[in-house]
């Protein structure tokens, strides 16, 4: 068993969750929100405008009720606190999801990092990173970043 499926399975536990499901499905959303609570959390606090603005992405991205896009945030709020690091929650993800799903997740964590109206430097720092572990150029870090947050609020790490 993976360093991966235990932390998973530890968290999923704690929290009274079921466990993964067999075909990773679970597993590459509780690590996604994981890394959006990560970037929600950098700046030392979940905000509540991060944490509404993570819940309507939640149940838009994966069609989830409220209180299920709520419970998945608990869980990936205790993965998160057990595992700290974005590459490994990156790694996590899975290798199997694909570009455009990778993108998605990208232009999520840009939409709670500028929850509050702005994207502060040290959050464009981390999500330029994930960036960067996720596959992407600078160039298309960029692009994500100007669909998913208002053109008013320039990138910090652009240069």
């Amino acid at each position: 068993m993976s360093l991966v499926t235990r932390l998973i399975e530890l968290v999923g536990g704690s929290l009274g969750a079921p466990p993964p499901d067999p075909d990773g499905l679970e597993n590459e959303r509780l690590a996604a929100a994981a890394l959006l609570v990560h970037v929600a959390r950098v700046d030392g606090s979940f905000a509540e405008a991060e944490r509404d603005r993570l819940t309507l992405l939640l149940q838009s991205r994966f069609g989830l009720s409220k209180p299920l896009a709520e419970r998945l945030i608990a869980r990936a709020d205790g993965l998160d606190r057990e595992v700290d690091d974005v590459a490994t929650l990156v790694e996590m993800m899975g290798r199997s999801v694909d570009r455009e799903e990778r993108r998605r997740v990208l232009g999520m964590a840009y939409q709670v990092a500028g929850a509050d109206g702005e994207v502060e430097e040290f959050e464009d720092d981390l999500v330029w990173r994930v960036g960067h572990l996720l596959g992407f150029t600078d160039a298309e870090i960029e692009a994500i970043r100007a669909d998913a947050v208002p053109a008013s609020n320039p990138p910090a790490s652009a240069t």
